[in-house]
């Protein structure tokens, strides 16, 4: 049999080097990612769980920029790809502690069909196996063996109806795919709403946030993500295996974890050249392998702290980038530091650079004479002007401690703050304490302790203090603006006017660990803007010694917006608190696009025919809701096949029924129904419609 090699990922350039992992990884940020977006990975979560603060929840996301209608063949899991979440908890050793890694398989049920599911039976099923290491990679239990996937959200027929799955509704087959695993995890994989948002065609059309002309627009609102989710106990990840409780503070440094994640494929592909012969050999149209793969796993994506790739590595060098893991980081100062010590933003955040061509950040102006001594605008030298001063012992910043990392050398003003925050997380010494309790203009002095998620052997993570509690997500003082709203409250809050550890609201957001809620888009701005520096008393240039340092350039940064601050929906309050996914079927309201072509859709509607085209049973009732999301009122309309007598309520999400909105017997025919929700608290509800007493319908309605 005739065999081509197929070279995945240009294979005879790239195993030139042996050891150098393929190239490629966040949403379509790098070239060669863009061309394999199974393997892509778009976002990664970890916070410590809302209703279960014992756990750590870790989300993985990949397959960026899914259409929810984007059928046949739904988006999914590859089952050529190794999927892995690491983590990272003792400094003592090199590389990765704990491992968990994830394979798929996809079934074909039913050849006889183009539809995804159909009669019960779904197409391209994925299962997952899962396999666990606890000693770094060099051994591996699997602790999930058939784990299922939910389908795509296809529509209502697809899950709900007699000639789908008929699933009471989406969100039970999401529900019913959260395993156990034997040693304790919860676990998910499937898809979901991208939980992410940001207006990414202003940002990258040459850093136009907030729009100068135009109207803001999410990126990712009604689009869906492949999620990974896992729900850990703290004894699992603390290096000691201590609880929460165990903690000497809510800022002890031996609860810190690094999490990234990352995608691999084998090194070689084989396509098979497929002939005749094939299918006479063949007749019942069993599965043909097409693709063999064979050779070591190579990481072709990875991530750990959001955008790096996107906003901060140019592109000339985001391939190499992804190529890396975490450990190499640190290896590679010389080639990446300049980064994040000079970042290409900034030049957009100076007047003396390029400020003046991306007026969008007029509000953000980093300081270039912060207490008339110290600039960070590029080029400048930061802190490096102290080094060696006596001024600098016993902080961070001295030699003895931290300074060759933090104060590597002249001309390198960011690597005092952005750096740490990408590279090495923040200890909890000075300067890296709030200004509260600081005598005025000295920020090298005690202040207030916000952070401390320091984990210097590895590079770009997302890092975690698990012994910070989590802020109460319906708390009025919850707020996306994670630790720069936590600095914010430190600062101004005078319960928090002492130089002790103290649970501030937010100390459990990004970037310690990142929530579902954080806009870390406005908050890495931010941060460029030189918020974090503020924060520990390296006022901006427009403070006058003796004056407030809430000066009108520091408030100009904290009101800074992108014009794009939440999601385009609710999170669930439970694990995997990622939202159902969109359904193919749906309308966008969030869209403005879709809304203006909703009108037509609905309709036509009222003379569809359900029961033409297929030789299947039609369902006996079909119904749609809108707006969804809505407000106060929504109108519900469906089609009764036969003379029945048709039940719609309105039940919350532990099946309390709120109100009967219909309840009568009616003829064959279509026909809709308004109602006021004005009475019910914003969240996620279901519309139960049932024929003669037997429900045949449930939509999932969201009150904005």
């Amino acid at each position: 049999m005739k065999r081509k090699i197929y070279a995945a990922f240009m294979l005879a350039v790239f195993s030139l080097q042996i050891t150098a992992p393929v190239f490629a990884s966040s949403h379509r940020e790098a070239p060669l990612i863009a061309d394999d977006p199974t393997a892509d990975n778009t976002d990664v979560y970890a916070f410590r769980s809302p209703d279960n603060p014992n756990t750590i929840t870790i989300i993985a996301n990949y397959q960026p920029l899914q259409l929810p209608d984007g059928g046949p063949n739904y988006y999914h899991f590859a089952e050529n790809v190794r999927y892995e979440v690491h983590v990272d908890n003792d400094v003592s050793t090199y590389g990765d502690d704990i491992i968990y890694r994830f394979t798929f398989h996809r079934q074909k049920e039913d050849r006889t069909t183009f539809f995804n599911i159909r009669l019960g039976k779904e197409n391209l099923k994925n299962t997952y196996k899962l396999e666990r290491s606890i000693d770094g990679g060099k051994t591996f239990n699997m602790i999930v063996y058939n784990g299922a996937v939910p389908p795509a959200n296809v529509g209502p027929r697809s899950i709900s109806s007699p000639v789908g799955l008929n699933a009471p509704s989406y969100q039970s087959l999401m529900d019913k795919a959260v395993t156990k695993a034997y040693t304790g995890e919860m676990v998910f994989c499937g898809p979901s709403d991208d939980p992410f948002f940001v207006d990414g065609g202003g940002i990258f059309d040459l850093g136009d946030a907030p729009r100068q002309m135009g109207t803001p627009r999410d990126l990712l609102k009604c689009k869906n993500v492949s999620t990974i989710a896992l729900q850990i106990d703290i004894r699992t990840l603390q290096k000691q295996h201590k609880p929460a409780s165990a903690a000497a503070n809510i800022l002890d440094p031996n609860y810190v974890i690094g999490v990234w994640a990352s995608a691999s494929r084998q090194k070689v592909s084989v396509l098979r050249e497929v002939t005749g012969k094939d299918v006479k050999a063949n007749p019942k149209g069993r599965f043909i392998e097409f693709e063999d793969n064979s050779g070591k796993w190579i990481q072709v994506s990875r991530l750990g702290m959001p955008l790096t790739n996107e906003a901060v590595i140019p592109i000339g060098d985001k391939d190499l980038w992804n190529a890396l893991t975490p450990y190499d980081d640190l290896d590679a100062i010389k080639r990446f530091g300049n980064y994040f010590y000079n970042p290409e933003l900034a030049l957009y955040m100076d007047d003396a650079q390029f400020g003046g061509a991306v007026p969008a950040f007029k509000p953000l102006r980093i300081q270039k004479n912060s207490l008339g001594s110290f600039g960070f605008g590029n080029g400048q030298n930061g802190l490096y002007g102290l080094k060696g001063n006596a001024a600098l012992k016993g902080t961070a910043l001295d030699d003895a401690i931290f300074g060759t990392l933090l104060l590597p050398a002249p001309n390198s003003p960011r690597s005092v703050d952005l750096w740490p925050i990408f590279h090495t997380g923040v200890p909890n010494l000075a300067p890296y304490q709030l200004a509260t309790g600081k005598p005025a203009g000295n920020p090298l002095a005690a202040g207030k302790p916000f952070i401390n998620n320091f984990l210097p052997n590895g590079g770009d993570m997302l890092r975690l203090n698990m012994a910070v509690p989590p802020t109460d997500r319906k708390s009025a003082a919850f707020n996306s603006l994670g630790l720069v709203q936590a600095a914010v409250i430190g600062l101004t809050d005078p319960m928090y006017a002492n130089t002790s550890i103290q649970s501030i609201p937010n100390m459990d957001g990004f970037p310690n660990g990142r929530r579902l809620e954080d806009d870390v888009t406005r908050i890495e701005l931010q941060a460029v803007g030189g918020v974090v520096l503020a924060a520990i008393g390296l006022w901006y240039d427009d403070y006058k010694v003796g004056g407030s340092p809430l000066t009108p350039q520091l408030l100009n940064v904290l009101t800074y917006t992108t014009g794009i601050e939440k999601n385009d929906t609710t999170f669930q309050t439970k694990f995997p608190y990622v939202q159902a996914p969109w359904s193919g079927t749906a309308k966008c309201s969030c869209d403005d696009d879709a809304q203006k072509s909703a009108g037509p859709a609905m309709k036509n509607f009222n003379s569809m025919n359900v029961s033409q085209g297929l030789s299947l049973a039609a369902p006996a009732v079909v119904a749609t809701s809108s707006p969804n999301p809505f407000v106060d009122n929504s109108t519900v309309s469906y089609r009764l096949d036969e003379e029945a007598v048709v039940t719609i309520s309105i039940v919350d999400v532990k099946g309390t029924q709120l109100k009967v909105l219909v309840n009568k017997k009616l003829a064959a025919g279509t026909y809709t129904e308004k109602w006021n929700g004005s009475n019910l608290t914003k969240g996620i509800y279901f519309l139960k419609i049932a024929k003669d007493g037997v429900v045949k319908q449930t939509l999932r309605v969201v009150k904005g």
